[in-house]
């Protein structure tokens, strides 16, 4: 058994597309094409993990994240050459960069367009 990718539903999909390729350096790997939806996976950079992004043609008013979500982690090398990055795109930080112990790193917290957490941490 092997994971191969989770699902979220956004609701302006060059947003998203935007947030996950440019400022998480996800690459684009296929879109399917279905009657109601087209769905867009991306892959990071060893091709290992996946997020789809489905994009549905005619969506409901307001998509709910409900109260399991907690939210997706990224590594970065380096949290200083991330939030240049991360402002220099015109984003901000829902949780600012901050240093835990238990992990001895530093971490931080973004929302993507449709309002996902989203964790940065480095090392």
């Amino acid at each position: 058994m092997r994971f191969l990718h989770v699902m979220i539903r956004v609701k302006d999909i060059e947003k998203s597309l935007r947030f996950y390729t440019e400022l998480l350096d996800m690459n684009m790997t296929y879109t399917v094409e279905l009657d109601d939806a087209t769905l867009y996976y991306l892959s990071d950079e060893d091709g290992q993990t996946q997020i789809e992004l489905t994009y549905n043609h005619e969506k409901p008013v307001e998509y709910s994240h409900g109260s399991g979500y907690g939210h997706f982690a990224f590594g970065t090398k380096s949290m200083s050459d991330f939030t240049k990055k991360l402002y220099g795109m015109g984003y901000n930080y829902s949780c600012e960069p901050f240093y835990m112990q238990q992990i001895d790193s530093q971490i931080a917290f973004i929302k993507d367009p449709d309002g996902y957490q989203v964790e940065i941490i480095e090392g």
